[in-house]
């Protein structure tokens, strides 16, 4: 039972972590190249309802469960004497803490909610204005939380790399 549900914990940790690294990559590899690229107006429009829709039950377990399962692996391998995987786990959820979870809510969400805030103007020049100065900021901050999400997997599939029941320390 003990290996069934160290083997989960440390299964439901990766499924997070790849899928909120994919969710923030995918935003920089299409979403916002798609809308710097279209009316201004429109691209407000569409960034107003995409950070409006995001706050979803489908969303929700990858940005906010990440650290918690990812920290709830590590205690567990760290018990069970997996010294380098509960590391690796425990860095992973400390860095995906700070850099995904913290980094959103401090920087993206409050420009997000002010830009949900702004009617969209009619004139395009005023709506460029609006957008010129949302999207370069907005896209540096999602990039780094981007790179950082992925390293943050990365260590974590290190974990499991480093995860061997053959070569676990003995308890004195």
């Amino acid at each position: 039972m003990k290996n069934f549900m160290t083997r989960t914990l440390v299964l439901i940790s990766l499924l997070l972590s790849g899928a909120i690294f994919g969710f923030f990559y995918a935003w920089v590899c299409s979403t916002m190249w798609g809308l710097d690229s279209i009316d201004p107006r429109i691209a407000i429009q569409a960034m107003q309802a995409m950070n409006g829709s995001v706050r979803n039950a489908v969303f929700a377990p990858a940005f906010f469960a990440t650290p918690v399962f990812l920290g709830v692996t590590a205690w567990v391998l760290w018990r069970q004497h997996y010294r380098k995987s509960a590391a690796c786990f425990a860095l992973s959820g400390g860095l995906y803490l700070c850099f995904g979870l913290v980094l959103t809510m401090v920087v993206n969400v409050p420009m997000n909610e002010a830009l949900a805030a702004i009617e969209v103007p009619s004139d395009i020049d005023a709506a460029r204005r609006i957008w010129d100065d949302y999207s370069p900021r907005w896209q540096f901050w999602n990039q780094t939380r981007t790179v950082l999400s992925g390293v943050s997997f990365l260590i974590a599939v290190g974990g499991v790399m480093v995860f061997s029941p053959n070569h676990v320390k003995q308890a004195d």
